[in-house]
């Protein structure tokens, strides 16, 4: 067979070689050579990786500043973030009561990590690690959602005046990287604001996040609408369904369902992207693996740490794939009959 041919076997004889000498590198790293207990002087008598950092470390990686006593606030605060995002994710819950289910877990969410309750207060300068990861990312993508909608639908307007001042808005959010809206929000907002006026710092960045986002998923939303056949808004009219009970029944649902990967696509990136709230002095997940390697007893340990992140990251980008790919079979049951 021609895909059988002597220069394919030898390339694929190369490249499992070196895939077999690269993983026995690691292995021999990460396992053989590892040191599993002991003390920062007996890693750095070793070659390979030093998980008793990790294992000292943990704590600061995963929660950053925030207070050792609170951190079970933390841990709350995160599961209410990541439920509805996994309920949002299950088709049969797809109804309007998402926005009640999301609107109540995250008010909630955001008092446990301010420490209401009766519980430690803990200031926004204080959170960090996994828990503002999760925060940025699922809360930026959220509540761009229904932002992004309504400037897709701004830009297919009619209304002159709401076309252009939604395409100026996508345009101008899409034109510019993420870290330069980062930096107008935390940077040079705060100078337009009036003398002894104050906006907080995690705000104002989760606010520039959402605006962000919301420009890329009008985008998607309007090249979803522009894939639905004309013939179907026709065939509404003929019915007599109103503009929303068109879009909401008939539109929308083939839209969405035609843009399935670019969502899960930004979602990802938007994920992955939140590490650049390090600039503006934000510590994020990323963040505080790398600062948890400053200690004077466990310098230069920077690698451990970066792999813990590098694998939790890669597990969720991974587990969204999949959902995607899932999610697009599932939507086609003729398909699949």
């Amino acid at each position: 067979m021609k895909h059988l041919s002597w220069p394919n076997i030898i390339a694929a004889a190369v490249l499992l070689i070196a895939a077999a000498f690269v993983a026995s590198g690691i292995l021999r790293w990460a396992v053989v050579d590892a040191t599993w207990s002991g003390t920062a002087d007996t890693c750095r008598a070793n070659a390979g990786a030093c998980w008793v950092f990790v294992r000292e470390k943990i704590g600061f990686i995963v929660f950053g500043l925030y207070p050792r006593e609170a951190r079970w606030q933390a841990i709350a605060s995160s599961i209410l973030i990541v439920v509805p995002a996994v309920i949002s994710l299950i088709p049969r819950f797809w109804s309007s009561s998402l926005i009640f289910v999301w609107t109540g877990c995250l008010a909630l969410a955001i008092m446990f990590m301010l420490g209401e309750f009766g519980t430690v207060p803990v200031d926004t300068s204080q959170w960090g690690g996994l828990p503002l990861t999760l925060l940025l990312s699922i809360v930026g993508f959220a509540g761009a959602f229904p932002a992004g909608l309504m400037l897709a639908f701004g830009r297919r307007s009619r209304m002159g005046l709401v076309r252009v001042m939604s395409t100026a808005f996508i345009e101008v959010f899409r034109g510019v990287p993420l870290i330069a809206v980062l930096y107008f929000g935390t940077l040079l907002f705060p100078l337009m604001l009036p003398g002894g006026s104050s906006i907080d710092k995690l705000l104002r960045t989760q606010v520039a996040v959402i605006l962000f986002v919301a420009a890329y998923i009008a985008e998607i939303v309007r090249a979803g609408l522009a894939s639905v056949p004309k013939g179907q808004s026709e065939a509404a009219n003929a019915l007599g369904l109103h503009w929303w009970q068109m879009q909401r029944a008939i539109i929308l649902p083939q839209a969405l369902r035609a843009v399935i990967p670019a969502f899960v696509t930004l979602g990802i990136g938007i994920f992955l992207d939140t590490t650049l709230v390090t600039v503006i002095g934000l510590f994020d997940f990323l963040n505080t693996a790398r600062t948890a390697a400053t200690d004077a007893n466990w310098l230069g340990f920077y690698t451990e740490g970066y792999v813990v992140v590098a694998v939790i990251y890669f597990i969720v980008s991974y587990g969204l794939s999949r959902y995607s790919l899932w999610l697009e079979d599932y939507l086609r049951p003729a398909e699949r009959a």
